[in-house]
Parts: structure tokens; sequence; C-alpha cells
């Protein structure tokens, strides 16, 4: 494993979305706490619970079934077959599986709120779930399966599996058994305790991933859209008096009048005033502040929600070892997560709607003051022939429909599952990956309309109508970085690869925004 001396450090303290993220994007090493309290903890539930299976305690799925089967006694001499069958019986999701980023995403989730000490698992669970992160072998995990409560029973059955050997696992660029995989790296399967195979299942930790990822690509999307409305304004000859800051005193949600400031900053207002004879731009471009501004004001409660369930014990049962309390209840339920992910998404998807409002009228000369019909770049007779922008305006359509469609609230889909026992659940990771879903679909429009909005600044330089020297440095930046890959259309050529290059580009944050 090697050093750990820089390693991210569970069991004492908190631990928040950026962490989350950075794990799961690169090999960063993670290492458990030696903090006293944290290790007495972990030491008292395991002592805790073989005294009470020493004294035939009655403890739901560790002498019981699960759910609605709580009334069957396990004989004792089964209780340690109990935890494997959990994890097989389970082994029944369908759909897409998440990407290895995403699998370390949740692994280490699941790996924060067992650190918390009051799951009643073993070292030797944890050490392992450490070494899977250190030595980058992650379980291949379905996607589909999952109502968000009792937790994320079934995918998170997928990393039970792979710690006893018996699940797929991505390991050196390949996917094997875990068994193998551990070989491999020197490690070994383990055997699951009693309450471990459930400790491990039984919680927030799918969504609470997904979460996290998606709050760093809104976070960032806020900012990005914010530069698009920018370059959209300065395409559109705008009015940048609409910025300004004694205007957006008198409204003072802080997040919108950020959005705004930042704006009034990228069109250089001060220096070089941006007045068109137009008394006001449409509203995709006047009200863009007051769009993204929802979601820019929306992350901070966004951020607690999510961190305060990412540093939450959300099993089920509750064990206390130093006060030696078992303790039944519903901390699996991810009711917080799924009301973060319908509410993320609604704010996600109206930026799509902006950002393919702002395409509409760069495209149509009927509103773009002055810029070529689809923003070809085509001269002479050659305009007669060439479309520039027409079909992806079609496509931002077409994406921006789907991402509003999405955002129905999955959390009011609630289904009575598991003979009437989980009779109102979550259904927090469906949420979750919706969410994720109108993002991707998001971040489509945010690039064709960045591109575009580039293309209709060039072409006002080339028409004398915008001095470029008149750009703000940042501005100044990205126009020339965009310009490295992106060459002005002037022929029509097919702009697939194009598109996919920018939206990767946007997903891996190329571009420092507002810092």
């Amino acid at each position: 494993m090697g050093s750990n001396l820089n390693a991210i450090s569970f069991g004492a303290g908190k631990i928040n979305i950026d962490d989350i993220v950075r794990i799961a994007k690169s090999d960063e090493k993670v290492a458990l706490s030696k903090d006293a309290l944290f290790t007495k903890r972990i030491d008292e539930g395991v002592r805790f619970l073989d005294q009470l299976l020493k004294e035939e305690g009655h403890i739901y799925g560790v002498t019981t079934g699960y759910g609605d089967s709580c009334t069957v006694e396990v004989p004792l001499d089964l209780v340690h077959e109990l935890p494997i069958h959990l994890t097989r019986f389970h082994g029944c999701g369908l759909g897409n599986f998440f990407s290895p980023e995403q699998g370390r995403a949740i692994l280490v989730t699941r790996l924060v709120s067992l650190s918390q000490g009051y799951s009643g698992v073993s070292w030797d669970l944890l050490n392992l779930l450490v070494a899977m992160l250190n030595n980058n072998i992650i379980p291949v995990i379905p996607e589909e399966g999952s109502v968000g409560a009792s937790g994320d029973l079934t995918p998170l059955s997928y990393i039970a599996g792979a710690l006893i050997g018996e699940r797929d696992v991505y390991y050196d660029n390949r996917i094997m058994l875990s068994a193998e995989a551990f070989a491999l790296a020197g490690l070994v399967p383990i055997t699951l305790r009693p309450k471990e195979g459930l400790a491990i299942m039984n919680g927030t930790a799918v969504m609470t991933a997904l979460a996290c990822t998606a709050y760093s690509r809104a976070e960032y999307l806020a900012k990005l859209m914010t530069r698009i409305t920018a370059l959209a304004s300065l395409a559109l000859k705008g009015n940048s008096n609409h910025f300004d800051d004694i205007l957006f005193s008198v409204k003072p949600h802080p997040g919108q009048n950020q959005i705004a400031a930042w704006i009034q900053h990228d069109l250089n207002h001060h220096t070089h005033p941006r007045n068109s004879q137009r008394l006001q731009d449409r509203y995709s471009i006047r009200c863009a502040p007051h769009i993204i501004g929802v979601l820019q004001d929306s992350l901070p409660w966004l951020r607690s929600f999510i961190e305060n369930e990412l540093n939450s014990a959300n099993d089920n049962p509750i064990i206390d070892g130093i006060g030696e309390h078992v303790l039944h209840g519903g901390h699996f339920y991810g009711g917080h997560i799924a009301m973060a992910m319908d509410s993320m998404k609604t704010c996600v998807a109206n930026l799509a709607d902006l950002a393919d409002r702002q395409m509409a009228t760069m495209v149509d000369v009927k509103m773009n003051h002055g810029l070529p019909s689809n923003l070809s770049a085509a001269k002479g007779d050659r305009r007669f022939i060439n479309h520039g922008f027409k079909a992806i305006q079609i496509g931002c359509s077409a994406w921006t429909a789907e991402a509003l469609k999405l955002t129905m609230p999955a959390s009011v889909f609630s289904r009575s599952t598991e003979c009437h026992n989980q009779d109102k659940v979550s259904m927090g990771t469906i949420a979750a990956r919706d969410c994720l879903r109108v993002l991707q679909l998001t971040e489509q429009v945010a690039a064709a309309t960045l591109l575009a909005a580039v293309q209709g600044i060039w072409l006002r330089i080339a028409q004398g109508e915008l001095d470029k020297s008149s750009l703000t440095p940042e501005i100044h930046c990205m126009l020339d970085d965009i310009g490295s890959f992106f060459e002005m259309i002037d022929e029509d050529r097919p702009t697939d690869k194009l598109l996919r290059e920018t939206i990767a580009y946007i997903q891996q944050q190329r571009w420092t925004l507002y810092a």
C-alpha cells in the first residue's frame, strides 16, 4: 500500500464532498484514524456484539431474519451464515454498471459511514475496504434495484459480495472476480461477522456518493453558465446595465447577486460599459442571474444535506458498544438525499433551458442583432449552402426536452415493498441517478451554447463590431483556449467529436472560473 502519511483519514473528523470527489477521481490514498475514541468505538462494538451473542441476545439481523422476517429466530449455529445469504439473495441488480470512478465514490462513502463507529463492524472489514481503495479494486455495481430504504441494499450487496470474494471488481483495467483481484494484490477475502453484511448494505452510500459527484458538477455548471451568459451577451451586443450592482442591491439573494457580479465583471462593465441600443435584452440574458442564482443560492443547503448524510451512521440497528445499546431505527432512509437530488435536478434543468434559449436567440437572424443566420461564417455565395449551428440548435432542443422531462420528483413515487415492511421508501438513489442524467444533458447543451457564443464573438470581432482589446483577461484567455481545439465553422462539417470533446472538458472542469 505504500506510505499513508498524506492519506485522507477516516474515523475522526468530518469528510466533505470535495474529499469524496477527489478520491473518486484519483488514486489518492486513504487510511483509518489512530484516534483513541474511534479505536474504542470499533473495539467496543465488536466486544458488545460478541457478548450479546454469547448471552443469546436477540439482535435484529444478527440472530433474526431481515425485514419482515425479523420475527424469525435464527439458530445460533447458523448465525454465521446469515450475512452471506444476505449478500447473495440481493445479487439481483440490473441496468448499466456504475463506472469505476462512481464505484470508488460509493466504496469510500460506505467507509465514511462505517467509520463513525456505530455499526458493529470489525477492523478486518474496515482494513479491507481501505486496502481495496488503495489498490484500486472497485466493485462492479449495477445501477438499478434500490428503493432508497432500507438503504441501498441491492447495489451495496455488490460491495459485501466483493469483500468475501464472490463478486466482480474492476482491477488492472479488467473485470475479474474479487478473489482473483485480491490474490493479485496480496489480499485475502474476509469472512463476514454477524451484523457485518447488514452494516455494509443497510445504508445510503450509493445515493450519497452519487450526490457528492452531482454536487461538484452542478457547482461548476453554475459558474460555467454564468460565463456562457457573458459570452452570449457579448455575441448579441447585450446591455451590460442589466447586471449593475446597484440594481441587484435591491433584491439581495446572495447567490443571485454573485452571479450578476461575475457577469458584470466578465463584460468589463465599468471600463467598457456595453450599453446597446436596446433598453432591455431578452429574458435569457437579462434574467440569467435570477435563473442561475436559484442553483447558486441552493448550493449551501444542498451541501449541508449531502455532507450530514455522508458523515452519519446510516444502517440499522445502530450499535453503541461503549454504552452497550442496540438501537433499532430507520437511519437507512434516504429522504434528505432524495430531496437534495430532486431539487438539484430541477435547478440544473433550468440551466439547460436557459442555455437552449440563448442558443436559439444567437442563431436566429430575427433576434441576434446582425449576426449571420445560424452563426455560419461562410462568405459570398457559400452562404447559401452552409448551415452553421442549425442542427446543433435542434440537438440542444432535444437534450433540453429530455432534461426537463426528468425533473419529475422521484421521492413522491414511494412503493410499498418487502411484504409491507418497507411500506414508505425514499427513492433517493433513483433521484440521484436522474440528477446525473440531467447533469449530462445540461452539460451537452452548455457545450453547444458555449461554442455558439464563442463563434458569435469571433464573428463580431471579424465584422469590426467588437474590439478584442476591450475584453477582460479572463474572457480573452478562455477564447484563446477554446480556439486551440475549435476552429470557426465557415464550411459545414460534422461536429459530434467537437461536442464530445467540449463536454469532456466541462466534466474535467478545464476552465478555472471565478476563482
